[in-house]
């Protein structure tokens, strides 16, 4: 059975919380609130805070081995971003001639890709669509799924043969064969369906999935075959992405958001877009970093 202990909250109030990540490293978790334009670093033992200002909203970004620069999904495209300094290095745009999108949930893969995938601001844009992109670890980037709305829920297998993946306004997640060496995949079919629009993801130590559920007030563990193992209640209607982390690698870290609540909403949740830290009883894994291919014998 599953146990969770509420031990942490930072009240940062975020609009649009997103793209958690235990960095092991610096012993700290981070995380982006996209519509401030802003990255976050929180250090658990002093519970320090600190963060840093985008150029543009930041939809997830990745670290790096032996590399203190940060590899942003911006709206508009890959990047390099160093903290000290603010500078961004851009490497690609590949969807600048859409009006309306921008990048938006991600991840690295076991490999050292950093995948990230689109979605629609826009609603006046009946000839335009979302997708999924991957930034190799030679900088050049591919497009692997296309026609979606909200690309979310990117997550992997622990051996890498499967990637799992929401298109959000659908209400479920789907999953795929992948093929790590080649980074591809393929037969596509749904893994699980949601009763609201599954968010962020990720896999922990037991190849369970996790999804935050946005409007449902929750996060849900599904086993390797779909089945809900363990719900965890968010005292939030937006819970919006999970990651496992700490030292001991059994902390749950969940990012919500207080974009598009009411007053009245607000005012019944006054803790919406903050971040949650929770101890459980299940382990997680160690986030991928980016592999440039100078540094992959």
């Amino acid at each position: 059975m599953l146990n969770f202990e509420l031990i942490d909250e930072v009240p940062c109030a975020n609009l649009l919380g997103e793209g958690v990540q235990w960095n092991h490293h610096d012993q700290s978790v981070w995380w982006t609130d996209i519509k401030s334009n802003l990255i976050y670093r929180y250090h658990l033992a002093t519970k320090k805070l600190e963060s840093w200002h985008t150029p543009e909203p930041v939809g997830c970004f990745a670290f790096v081995e032996n590399d203190p620069r940060l590899l942003l999904a911006l709206a508009s495209g890959f990047a390099w971003f160093e903290k000290e300094t603010g500078a961004v290095e851009w490497i690609s745009r590949p969807e600048s001639h859409l009006t309306g999108n921008r990048l938006n949930d991600g991840r690295v893969d076991r490999m050292g890709r950093f995948w990230a995938g689109s979605i629609m601001e826009s609603k006046h844009a009946p000839h335009q669509s979302a997708s999924l992109f991957c930034l190799c670890t030679e900088q050049q980037v591919s497009q692997h799924l296309k026609d979606l709305t909200i690309s979310n829920s990117l997550c992997w297998s622990l051996n890498s043969t499967k990637l799992y993946h929401a298109d959000s306004p659908n209400q479920h997640i789907n999953v795929y064969d992948f093929d790590a060496q080649t980074g591809t995949l393929s037969n596509g079919r749904v893994f699980i369906h949601t009763n609201t629009d599954p968010d962020g993801s990720c896999i922990d130590s037991e190849d369970f999935l996790w999804n935050a559920q946005w409007g449902g007030s929750c996060v849900v563990r599904y086993s390797p075959e779909g089945v809900i193992d363990a719900v965890l209640n968010t005292p939030v209607s937006q819970p919006t992405c999970i990651a496992i982390g700490g030292e001991d690698m059994n902390l749950l870290f969940v990012t919500s958001a207080r974009i598009g609540l009411t007053e009245a909403a607000l005012d019944a949740q006054p803790q919406a877009g903050n971040l949650f830290i929770y101890r459980t009883n299940i382990k997680g894994v160690h986030e991928s970093w980016y592999k440039p291919a100078s540094q992959i014998p």
